[in-house]
C-alpha cells in the first residue's frame, strides 16, 4: 500500500500528524482498498440528495469504534465533523445486507431531525462496500467518558437536573416525532463546548410503527430494559427505563452492574428484577423519580414531556434555594408531579 494520507489527513496542509505504529498498518490496510487518498474520496458510483462531496472530506484521528464501524474526526467543507465509516463484510452476505439496511435506516431518521438536543446530519455516502456518515463534531467528547472522569457521587445536582435535562428534552423530541432510541446510554450522549448534550447514534433506531420484535437485538445490556433482553414487542417506554438508567450514572458517576458481565447484567434486570444501588444520600424526590423510570413494568413508566417538566422543576427549586433537595420530599398521597407546584409555592 503506496498511501496511507487518508488515514491521518488534515485540512491545514495534509500532513500526517504522526507514524502509524505497525498494528495501526494494519487494520488501515483492510480498509484502505475501499477509499483513495485524493480528498479521501471513497470508491464507488451512485449519488443520493444527502450525498457528501467526498473531494471536501479529510479524515484525521479516530476516537472511537464499534463492532462495523469506526468514528475519526475530520474537516468537511472547512468545518470539523465526525466521520462514521461502516465496513460491510465480504464473507457474510447477510450481515452486509443488515448493516447496508442499517446504515440507510439511519441516515432517513438523521435527516428528518433538527433539535438543539440531536446530533446534527451534515452529509453521507452510500459506496458499498463502505458506507460514510457526517455529522457535527462534539468536542467534550461522551458523557460516559466525562463521567468516568470524575469522582464518584461528585457531580453537582445542580450539573445533574441540566445534564439530564437536555437529554430528556432530546428524547421528548424524538418521541414526539414517533422515533425510539433503542440505544440509550452514557456512550451515546454527546457534549459540546459548553457543556450541552446531544443524543446521537442512531443505528438501531426505528419509527415506533416499524419496530417489530427485537429478536437478535444488538443494544446493550446494561442499559437495556428487561422487555428488551426478553425479546418482547417494544414501545417508547424502553428508551424511558434507559434513562433511568443514565440518571442514575449522572448521580454516582459509576458504570451500571460493574460487577457483572453484560450477561449477568441482562439476567439479574430480567430474573430478580435487580437495579444499580441508589446512593442513600441522594435526594427522595430524584430516587423516586428514577425508580419510576426503570419500573419493571413499562406501563409505570413515565413519558418524557413529564419527565422533562419534573426535571424544570427540580432546577427551579434548586437555583432558589441550593439546600431545598435536603430536606424536601413528595407526600406520599399526591404523585411526584403533582406535589412539586405546591412544594416549590410554599419554599416562595
Amino acid at each position: 500500500m503506496k498511501n496511507l494520507n487518508w488515514f491521518k489527513q488534515i485540512a491545514n496542509n495534509g500532513k500526517l500528524e504522526r507514524r502509524l505504529s505497525l498494528g495501526e498498518y494494519k487494520r488501515a490496510a483492510s480498509w484502505s482498498k475501499y477509499i483513495v487518498s485524493s480528498g479521501a474520496a471513497i470508491k464507488g458510483e451512485g449519488e443520493e440528495e444527502w450525498s457528501a462531496d467526498m473531494s471536501q472530506l479529510y479524515i484525521g484521528n479516530k476516537f472511537a469504534s464499534g463492532r462495523h464501524s469506526r468514528i475519526y474526526r475530520g474537516i468537511y467543507k472547512h468545518s470539523e465533523v465526525a466521520i462514521k465509516l461502516i465496513s460491510q463484510p465480504e464473507e457474510d452476505g447477510d450481515l452486509a445486507t443488515f448493516l447496508e439496511k442499517q446504515f440507510t435506516s439511519e441516515v432517513a431518521l438523521l435527516l428528518r431531525l433538527k433539535h438543539p438536543n440531536i446530533i446534527t446530519f451534515i452529509a453521507a455516502c452510500k459506496k458499498p462496500p463502505v458506507f460514510c456518515i457526517i455529522t457535527e463534531y462534539l468536542p467534550g467528547g461522551s458523557l460516559r467518558k466525562y463521567l468516568h472522569q470524575q469522582e464518584p457521587y461528585s457531580v453537582p445536582l445542580n450539573l445533574v437536573f441540566k445534564l439530564a435535562l437536555d437529554i430528556a428534552r432530546g428524547m421528548q423530541y424524538l418521541h414526539a416525532e414517533g422515533i425510539l432510541h433503542r440505544d440509550l446510554k452514557s456512550e451515546n450522549l454527546l457534549l459540546d463546548e459548553d457543556m450541552c448534550v446531544k443524543v446521537a447514534d442512531f443505528g438501531i433506531s426505528c419509527l415506533e410503527s416499524q419496530c417489530g420484535s427485537p429478536k437478535g437485538f444488538t443494544g446493550t445490556y446494561r442499559w437495556m430494559a428487561p422487555e428488551m433482553i426478553k425479546e418482547k414487542n417494544h414501545t417508547k417506554k424502553v428508551d424511558v427505563y434507559s434513562f433511568g438508567i443514565v440518571l442514575w450514572e449522572l448521580l454516582t458517576a459509576l458504570t451500571p452492574f460493574d460487577d457483572m458481565t453484560p450477561e449477568q447484567a441482562a439476567f439479574a434486570v430480567c430474573q430478580k428484577k435487580a437495579r444499580p444501588p441508589i446512593p442513600a444520600a441522594c435526594p427522595v424526590a430524584v430516587r423516586k423519580l428514577i425508580k419510576r423510570c426503570w419500573a419493571n413494568n413499562p406501563h409505570k413508566r413515565p413519558q418524557f414531556e413529564e419527565i422533562v417538566t419534573v426535571l424544570e422543576s427540580y432546577l427551579e427549586s434548586l437555583e432558589q434555594d441550593p439546600d431545598y433537595f435536603q430536606s424536601s420530599a413528595p407526600h406520599r398521597k399526591f404523585t411526584l408531579l403533582q406535589c412539586l407546584p405546591k412544594c416549590i409555592e410554599a419554599n416562595r
